[in-house]
């Protein structure tokens, strides 16, 4: 079943996947006046408590090389990692520090550009690569205390290179370097989640069509009111899976787990890895994409890099056939294509795990399968 469009998200079709408003940049409000908070990112509704007490209670970590060479109880820790948590972190990984320690250099060296040359490498209306803010689609939504450059990077006839800044050293080489690393790793989670799903080791590679990447580089600077302000609006991602490398120092990633919010403490040198919302409907439920959200701090700036996992445009989610159980497990998404998909999201500000609510099937439809 096709999913019906709204009239914003069925303007997007002439435009490709949407777009974002342009919003101040947050680095530079922060740099005229550290204390200036503007009403627009005070949020009264964020609950610092819910945040769990539990010191010991950490997403779990899976060993990357244990996983290549067959390991099957590491296999089975995948497994139960995407069922219990939908995040967890890899460890041995085979990316070099040398490479991690080069993107994150030129990742610091275009957040410290002066603002006019930044602005040149701004998203375009149309266009949502490029530097500026995402999920912003009205003037009165509250705004999250963070900016970012979105590039996709595969496949590579997408890259958008005017947006790629020239004038930082080593930028293009080390995020191209960092792309393929990540491309490996993606690709060989995926062959470890599709024997999982009851596939061959190509299944999920083979159900996204032409794999896309896309990066988000997020530069969260320091907040004088943190307990206020969002660096990031809770949400759910479009993606398949989401591979994230964090700051090292300052743990700034939430996720939800049993109704409370969980931090993700940083271990060096790894990747967080999260279920998106493409493989939760795969798997019919069984895999299920996770609530989280980025918190501010006084203390210092902090920068992560997200890099989403995409089906081709055409690609179709929806539960797999081995997926579906008449009697334990039901079919309980519709079918949607993933283009439909990706811009009924981005049409919308980040709200929690609403945007799923498109891929559920009713009780009508569930009687009805």
């Amino acid at each position: 079943m096709e999913p019906e469009l709204d009239g914003a998200a069925a303007e997007e079709q002439e435009l490709g996947w949407g777009r974002s408003l342009p919003v101040p940049s947050v680095q530079e409000i922060v740099r005229k006046d550290p204390n200036c908070v503007p009403e627009r990112y005070i949020r009264d509704q964020i609950k610092r408590d819910e945040i769990s007490k539990l010191s010991d209670l950490n997403i779990p970590v899976v060993d990357f090389s244990k996983l290549s060479g067959g390991d099957e109880a590491e296999l089975n820790k995948l497994d139960l990692a995407c069922k219990d948590w939908g995040f967890f972190q890899i460890v041995h990984h085979g990316i070099s520090e040398d490479v991690l320690y080069r993107i994150r250099n030129a990742m610091a060296a275009f957040f410290d550009l002066p603002i006019e040359e930044k602005k040149t490498y701004a998203m375009a209306d149309n266009d949502l690569q490029g530097y500026g803010q995402a999920y912003v689609v009205s003037e009165e939504q509250k705004l999250d205390w963070n900016d970012l450059v979105y590039l996709m990077t595969e496949p590579v006839r997408r890259r958008s290179y005017r947006y790629w800044p020239i004038t930082v050293p080593d930028f293009k080489d080390a995020l191209t370097t960092y792309s393929d690393q990540v491309k490996r790793v993606a690709i060989q989670l995926l062959s470890h989640l599709s024997l999982l799903m009851n596939m061959k080791r190509e299944g999920l590679l083979n159900l996204h069509g032409e794999m896309g990447l896309g990066m988000r580089l997020n530069y969260y600077p320091a907040c004088s009111r943190p307990d206020e302000v969002m660096g990031v609006s809770p949400h759910s991602d479009g993606s398949s899976i989401t591979i994230l490398l964090q700051d090292e120092d300052i743990a700034g990633l939430q996720i939800k787990h049993k109704g409370e919010w969980i931090p993700v403490e940083p271990i060096p040198h790894a990747l967080v890895v999260n279920i998106g919302d493409a493989i939760e409907a795969w798997s019919n439920g069984t895999y299920q994409s996770i609530e989280h959200r980025a918190v501010t701090n006084e203390r210092k700036s902090r920068m992560s890099l997200a890099t989403f996992v995409i089906p081709d445009e055409n690609a179709e989610i929806g539960p797999l056939e081995q997926m579906i159980d008449a009697t334990l497990l039901p079919k309980m998404y519709r079918n949607v294509k993933y283009l439909d998909y990706i811009r009924y999201t981005l049409a919308r500000k980040m709200e929690g795990k609403a945007h799923t609510h498109l891929l559920k099937l009713d009780h009508e439809d569930l009687k009805q399968t």
